[in-house]
């Protein structure tokens, strides 16, 4: 097979192209010179792994269906040695998408359809090139702070905010939303009297579980009609995304299991692993009542909020499928008793 390479250009990303289609990789290299990124491309994709060993790239655009190897054989190789290599998996048509589980399992970050209007895809790699770079200020300033002090963890924390900002600065029906989640889910543990420990990772935690949307294209989180399902996947990749950002950084560890599965449903038909009951972190079960309960009483572009009795039925009518039964009774015993400390959230993040 032919190994296909760009001449060097000044970028700040380095992106590899693996596709066994010579024309493939001729258009892509045209395409993304022409947006100012500097590609290596190759057709067989033994070799490409043998040079993602020895070399650092920011992002792999990767065919699904090749003859030496597929797709999710590459992938497989590439996560043995690097687990943080954002992957955008490339299919020619969508009844050959990977499936799901294929995505889930082995961290793959999206995938696009192949097709001869590559604005979706450039789409796609700019959102990627925006998580990996702020995944590169979170390890650089994580190198940093290591055995530092209070202070300077504070000032991490500081860094970390301002990335949380910019997510919900993209649409101001959101804004504030992750401070609220924090002080529900922080009000729900005191509740159920929740250790110390504990409370402060569901305050942590509440503040950055959205921070994988920053790596959505704006056309598909500002939408105001339906998603369809590609666009769905792709809204659903966004707390594996905050994973991928926040990994690296030693104090977020205890809040990954937040941040990854606060969309998953008490009935196991959640995501990004379908996980069931009490499999679910406790932390991760706060959170879905917690984040629920915002969606509905916040205003959208599509609608007002929600009355707070209509969302109390909608929460008892999820009781046992959606969220886990006894945390729903504690919320609802909050909302149905003590909701002036609700108003009071309500009130200072308005």
């Amino acid at each position: 097979m032919r190994k296909y390479l760009q001449e060097t250009v000044v970028s700040p990303y380095k992106i590899m192209a693996v596709d066994d289609d010579g024309g493939i990789l001729d258009s892509l290299k045209v395409v993304l010179k022409r947006s100012g990124y500097d590609l290596v491309c190759y057709s067989n994709p033994l070799e490409a792994i043998e040079r993602l060993k020895k070399e650092h790239f920011d992002l792999l655009l990767l065919d699904y269906i090749m003859d030496e190897l597929h797709g999710d054989q590459v992938v497989s190789e590439i996560r043995q040695f690097d687990k943080n290599l954002y992957i955008l998996l490339l299919t020619g048509h969508k009844d050959l998408a990977p499936p799901l589980e294929t995505l889930k399992q082995l961290e793959i970050q999206g995938y696009c359809e192949k097709s001869n209007n590559f604005d979706q895809l450039l789409l796609l790699i700019e959102s990627g090139l925006k998580s990996v770079d702020q995944m590169h200020i979170i390890s650089k300033i994580n190198e940093e702070l290591k055995d530092k002090n209070d202070e300077l963890e504070k000032a991490y924390l500081d860094t970390i905010e301002i990335l949380r900002y910019t997510v919900e600065a993209k649409d101001p029906y959101t804004r504030g939303h992750s401070d609220r989640v924090s002080e529900y889910s922080v009000l729900i543990g005191n509740k159920m009297g929740l250790d110390e420990t504990t409370i402060h990772i569901l305050k942590i935690g509440g503040l950055f579980h959205d921070i994988g949307k920053i790596g959505i294209p704006d056309s598909i989180l500002l939408k105001e009609t339906k998603l369809d399902d590609e666009e769905y996947s792709q809204i659903k990749n966004h707390p594996a995304i905050g994973v991928h950002i926040l990994g690296d950084a030693e104090i977020f560890k205890d809040i990954i299991p937040m941040v990854l599965h606060h969309h998953e449903k008490y009935d196991g038909r959640g995501y990004p692993k379908g996980l069931k009951g009490d499999d679910i972190p406790l932390v991760a079960r706060i959170a879905a009542v917690a984040d629920s309960f915002d969606a509905m009483t916040s205003k959208r572009t599509y609608r007002n909020a929600l009355p707070v009795d209509t969302v109390i039925a909608e929460i008892e009518k999820c009781s046992g499928t959606q969220f886990d039964p006894k945390i729903t009774d504690v919320f609802l015993d909050i909302l149905k008793n003590d909701y002036k400390k609700i108003e009071e959230i309500q009130n200072k993040y308005k």
